[in-house]
């Protein structure tokens, strides 16, 4: 089992380092936006457990780190 979790682990900084590295060409806004959406949505699955946790929770992460980037 702690297998299982150390590769379903790797593999989500692997995605996370693939996916924010092509973060290069985007505004402040936008890289906001993503990077509160991958918290908020590993946030949610971690809570939630299934898809329904995760959506809500990028989607929350989303918004607020909209906000956040808007106030500085």
């Amino acid at each position: 089992m702690k297998t299982t979790r150390h590769y379903a682990a790797s593999a989500l900084a692997a995605a996370a380092l693939v996916i924010l590295s092509g973060c290069a060409g985007m505004t402040r806004q936008e890289k906001g936006i993503a990077t509160g959406a991958a918290i908020g949505g590993v946030a949610g699955a971690a809570v939630g457990g299934g898809v329904l946790g995760t959506a809500a929770g990028a989607a929350v992460g989303g918004v607020i780190g909209n906000e956040v980037v808007k106030r500085k």
